[in-house]
């Protein structure tokens, strides 16, 4: 394979490690501009010398790691700023360089509405864990502003609502032929567009900006919790285009009602419209998920293999993509036919790739889930707010580090081991009967195993 290719495939597994913000961000005008095999070194280029820091103090783990996997000698990594004189000293770089990862990456984002057009509802996979959301979305589509607003979708990390946003956006663009005002943003953009206009002193630009389009759709709000000055920009932005009839579309990894820290006013208006979720996918579409993939791509894949992997793979569509991703590497670049040995390796290395937790992890996880500190949960603290989070670390420690009652009572400030064991029970039955509880500890080992 020459640069290209190397650098294509590169781009391909750490789009599916870190957030579609920072990859654009980042690696969109990122290079291999050069690979010495002797030397066992490879240079990548980068804009600016910010960027040249900021990948190589960040990311260059992921970026080693993924270029050792296609190439096993390469044992070092140098960064350089692109230039003049960077072109000079590592030869010719062919001009098709920036095209072919546009092709691949499909960047081609519209700059009025932030949209992503390879994101439609024609390539979005509808099953029994989607098939509420979906039917929502049309709804809207059909009704903007008339009909399930605002509209609250949540779910899990890798579970598709980017993807159903997107879709949304640009299916209300197309059949309304651009005489909707459709914006999507990020609640990441959202935050930084608010600090810099109150910086700059330019918040009638924000009022502007967010106040006079027809659909607005934000994608994980939860990250504007805490955040007292985007909040209430937010707050006041909702009002006004609901007050108007104006579409407003809000995704988040967990329900209004278990957002700990969005202020009241803002949760009872995202209660007041319509909230569905996203879950897991099962089986059968998580199959039909794989085939969507490989025909997009144009490739072909054994059906047993494909099987196999949606019978393994089963946490997250991102992790699907991740396998099907390498079998295809394998299979076209390196001309490798897919064993089952080689098979259960690649999705064994996908699904393995996070670290190991410990007790430790999952107290300073759910303690920071809840806004509390580590100490309330181990202490003999029976504060409000306190005990539900105490009883889920119990739950957790049992139920993923299969620590006994006794060793889990030791753990948590030397409590007996009856008082686990009512406590493992206590959330064992209420993941059956109360949904939130469900959603609360769903984003919790999310976020343990990310």
């Amino acid at each position: 394979m020459n640069e290209q290719e190397i650098w294509k495939n590169v781009l391909g597994d750490i789009e599916l490690q870190i957030s579609k913000p920072n990859f654009l961000t980042w690696f969109k005008n990122s290079k291999l501009l050069e690979i010495n095999k002797k030397e066992g070194s490879v240079i990548i280029g980068l804009p600016n010398n910010f960027a040249k820091e900021w990948v190589k103090n960040r990311y260059h783990k992921i970026i080693l790691t993924s270029i050792r996997n296609i190439d096993e000698t390469i044992k070092h990594i140098d960064y350089a700023v692109i230039s003049t004189q960077a072109k000079e000293k590592v030869g010719e770089i062919k001009n098709n360089l920036t095209d072919v990862q546009s092709t691949l990456l499909d960047i081609k984002i519209n700059n009025k509405t932030n949209l992503n057009p390879k994101y439609t509802l024609k390539n979005f996979v509808v099953g029994s864990s989607n098939e509420l959301a979906f039917a929502a979305v049309q709804a809207v589509i059909k009704n903007v502003g008339k009909k399930y607003n605002p509209l609250f979708i949540y779910g899990g990390v890798g579970l598709g609502k980017t993807h159903l946003l997107h879709a949304t956006g640009n299916e209300i663009m197309s059949l309304y032929q651009n005489k909707i005002n459709v914006l999507y943003v990020s609640s990441e953009k959202f935050v930084n567009d608010v600090v810099w206009a109150l910086k700059n002193k330019r918040m009638e630009d924000i009022k502007n900006k967010y106040r006079n389009v027809d659909v607005l759709i934000v994608d994980d709000i939860q990250f504007i919790g805490g955040k007292t000055a985007t909040e209430q920009e937010f707050f006041y932005t909702f009002n006004t285009l609901y007050e108007n009839n104006k579409q407003i579309i809000i995704s988040s990894d967990r329900p209004p009602g278990v957002l700990p820290t969005l202020e009241e006013r803002l949760r009872s208006r995202f209660e007041g419209g319509m909230t569905v979720d996203i879950t897991y996918p099962d089986y059968e579409m998580r199959l039909a998920i794989l085939k969507a993939k490989v025909q997009n791509q144009g490739v072909i894949i054994e059906n047993s293999i494909l099987e196999q992997i949606a019978l393994k793979v089963q946490r997250n569509i991102r992790e699907l993509e991740g396998v099907l991703n390498k079998v295809i590497f394998y299979e076209q670049y390196k001309n490798q036919k897919i064993t089952s040995k080689k098979l259960n390796e690649i999705i064994n290395e996908v699904i393995n790739s996070s670290p190991k937790i410990t007790a430790s992890d999952i107290i300073n996880t759910v303690a920071d889930f809840f806004e509390i500190t580590p100490a309330e949960i181990i202490n003999k603290s029976r504060k409000q707010g306190v005990v539900e989070p105490r009883q889920i670390v119990m739950y957790l420690m049992r139920d993923l580090l299969k620590m006994s009652f006794p060793q889990i009572g030791e753990k948590l400030g030397k409590r007996d081991h009856t008082t686990v064991i009512h406590a493992y029970e206590k959330i064992s039955q209420q993941l059956v009967q109360d949904h939130d509880v469900g959603q609360k500890i769903l984003v919790i080992k999310e976020r343990l195993f990310k």
